[in-house]
């Protein structure tokens, strides 16, 4: 094997996973006998004990794993469910924290990561952080950051392909008059849905109505107040995309209030696959980010970083995927109806 040896490699060649690595070469228990042979031998085989000796050398190990979080909405909890498969059988400990959020102007990320580094967690996972770019003396992964990619590792779901396959999805059936609800306009991921959506018009040859697009905000009432507009017009959308499942959600309670059927009348996709979308009486049709995946790449890079490894991907985009359920159809007036 050429190069410098990685946990990653330990882990192919004992035929487990990186944490468990971790846990075997520190001693820590909850591991079989025979797994931790296996182990030792792949790290004496490939010559990575320069790498375990630079890694045991830290100091002042607190042996927690901190995920800082703006909120614990649908998206971060299932961001930290990820994060938690991840690190159950390792040796180290999770702590979820969600610090104050008054007097933002540094970043509420920097607030929490000077409280929290080196004293109470080794690393950190933040999520949909507005900073990237917070000084600190610990290993720190991004998830899903405002502002995209910078300095930090980050993981990120690919939200333009994903808006682009959901738009396709609506233009496959029929729709022309397709609608967008957009999330936070401070969000990335956001810009990248509503431009996923334009390109696909783009591409169809269809021309972007502004009377179409309305703001979300990823909030329930002003996705609603937003519904009522598009939903009350003498030439209503056939289809609305939302840029999030919450959202979508929100438009077709509106619809039935309005005695608009789903999907009869209105189909309606959204992103990103919490559980409830499945879990409704009506299944949404949604474009599914990996969330906990999310989680579990960020808390793998961490564990790396934590060896004293560079990462082989300093920015991963996780791909997405369309999940046809029951809220989207041909619109009424398609011969496929």
């Amino acid at each position: 094997m050429s190069g410098r040896t990685t946990i990653h490699d330990v882990a192919k060649a004992a035929g487990v996973s990186v944490s468990t690595v971790s846990k075997a070469v520190n001693g820590r228990y909850g591991i079989a006998d025979a797994t931790v042979r296996r182990v030792l031998d792949a790290v004496r085989e490939l010559g990575y004990e320069s790498s375990l000796v630079a890694s045991s050398m830290r100091a002042r190990r607190t042996g927690v794993i901190g995920v800082l979080l703006a909120d614990f909405e649908p998206f971060s909890a299932e961001i930290l469910k990820g994060v938690g498969a991840a690190v159950h059988d390792t040796a180290f400990d999770l702590l979820a924290y969600s610090g104050s959020h008054q007097g933002a102007g540094e970043g509420w990320e920097r607030r929490s990561l000077s409280r929290l580094s080196g004293t109470l967690i080794d690393a950190a996972i933040m999520v949909t952080p507005t900073i990237v770019n917070a000084a600190t003396e610990i290993p720190v992964v991004a998830v899903d950051p405002h502002t995209g990619r910078a300095d930090l590792p980050t993981v990120e779901s690919d939200s333009f392909g994903g808006a682009l396959t959901a738009t396709r999805h609506l233009l496959e059936l029929g729709h022309r008059r397709i609608s967008f609800l957009g999330g936070r306009p401070d969000l990335r991921s956001a810009g990248l849905r509503d431009a996923g959506y334009r390109r696909a018009l783009r591409d169809a040859g269809l021309p972007v109505d502004p009377d179409l697009i309305r703001p979300g905000l990823y909030e329930w009432q002003t996705t609603r107040d937003s519904a009522r507009v598009l939903l009350a017009g003498p030439d209503r959308p056939t289809a609305v995309f939302a840029a999030n499942d919450l959202s979508a959600i929100a438009v077709i309670d509106v619809a039935r209030e309005m005695g608009i059927r789903v999907p009869e009348d209105l189909s309606v996709i959204g992103f990103d696959d919490v559980p409830e979308a499945s879990r409704r009486a009506q299944p949404l049709t949604t474009i599914q980010q990996p969330m906990r995946r999310l989680g579990s790449v960020a808390a793998e890079m961490v564990f790396s970083l934590l060896a004293g490894e560079q990462l082989d991907e300093l920015h991963v985009t996780l791909p997405t995927r369309l999940v046809v359920r029951g809220t989207t159809a041909p619109p009424p007036e398609s011969p496929g109806r």
